[in-house]
């Protein structure tokens, strides 16, 4: 109709500027997060213990939105498939085992996460988090005597991450009549799905990963690529959770994304910075990727990158350029792998006739 006004696109820097209260608020509790046990380890002298609070911290990554008589629930779930994934991790690492038991461990990960994700409704839905502690705890070197410290480390960087979480129901209530004012609705219900087990979107969701970085990691290996744990990481990103729309622009945001997150990585990590600017790239690093994740997921990866590969560069230093094109190339190939999953998927579905984005 003439009259009508059709409104225009938001473009990528409008989607990008446009921040709300609510993402500053979770932005700065997962900042906080993950910089306070780090400057702890920095004053302890044991930096080298970085990337289990770290792991532990990422349990601030959930409960975005939710109201905290859910976000209590899909917060604990999420802290606790969190720390269960690092202990295999670190028992994978004290027994030293072999490619195949590693191997079975994470699809073990796997199954068991996506299968918790779609029971509780825990956003993000994937397992991605709970993949990236379990396969970097299980290619550390570790002493017997040191999984309990690192175990501890970890569920006292989890239990400090979930007291921010929860910490604005006290502030909401010491507001009273004036938190709707001052606060942003929360809005997300995570529903419980408690026939998760038994929905076939779910199983087809497994299935998917499971077979993406068996490919991934496999080829990796057989390439003789270093930190192969990088390729099976992009599959489960890329990948999306049971009943999410099945979309490769995901995957070739991620590889653009990565490429140009390698290259601020080296700004930073070639020069050689001392522990204490990499505490802050990591800080920054969470931040960024906080505010631009629900936005636009290529431009987040210019902080993903650098918080992910300066975390990893902690758990074991190793020569710089060597890592960069090591995530580079690994990225590539589990973005490849993953859209070609999400195109035999789409095929499947509209073979059968299935107008559904989410079908598999």
């Amino acid at each position: 109709m003439g009259g009508e006004r059709r409104e225009r696109p938001e473009t990528l820097l409008e989607r990008i500027t446009s921040l709300r209260a609510l993402d500053v608020e979770v932005a700065f509790r997962a900042t906080v997060a993950v910089l306070v046990p780090l400057i702890v380890l920095v004053a302890l002298g044991r930096v080298d213990l970085a990337p289990y609070a770290a792991f532990g911290a990422m349990t601030s990554l959930y409960g975005r939105s939710e109201p905290y008589r859910v976000r209590a629930r899909t917060v604990s779930t999420a802290a606790l498939v969190q720390l269960a994934s690092i202990a295999l991790g670190l028992m994978m690492a004290v027994a030293g085992a072999p490619v195949p038991v590693v191997a079975a461990g994470l699809l073990l990960v796997i199954t068991v996460g996506i299968l918790v994700a779609s029971t509780v409704g825990l956003f993000p839905g994937t397992p991605v988090f709970f993949v990236f502690a379990y396969l970097v705890c299980a290619e550390v070197p570790t002493p017997a005597d040191e999984v309990w410290p690192r175990m501890l480390l970890a569920a006292a960087a989890a239990a400090f991450a979930w007291l921010l979480v929860m910490s604005g129901w006290v502030i909401r209530r010491l507001a009273g009549d004036r938190s709707t004012d001052l606060f942003k609705r929360l809005p997300r219900e995570g529903r419980l799905h408690s026939a998760a087990y038994r929905d076939r979107q779910v199983w087809l969701t497994i299935a998917q990963n499971l077979v993406g970085v068996l490919a991934a990691g496999g080829i990796a290996l057989l390439v003789g690529i270093g930190h192969p744990y990088w390729a099976v990481v992009s599959v489960v990103a890329v990948l999306p959770p049971p009943h999410a729309r099945h979309s490769t622009s995901r995957a070739i945001h991620r590889i653009i994304g990565t490429a140009l997150g390698v290259v601020v990585t080296g700004l930073v990590l070639l020069p050689g910075p001392p522990v204490q600017v990499l505490i802050v790239v990591i800080a920054i690093g969470q931040f960024g990727a906080e505010i631009l994740v629900g936005r636009h997921y290529g431009a987040a990866l210019l902080f993903i990158t650098p918080l992910a590969l300066t975390v990893a560069h902690l758990a074991g230093p190793v020569d710089v350029p060597t890592l960069l094109v090591d995530r580079l190339v690994e990225t590539a190939l589990g973005g490849t792998i993953a859209i070609l999953i999400l195109l035999v998927a789409r095929a499947a579905a509209a073979r059968r006739g299935d107008k559904r984005p989410a079908a598999a």
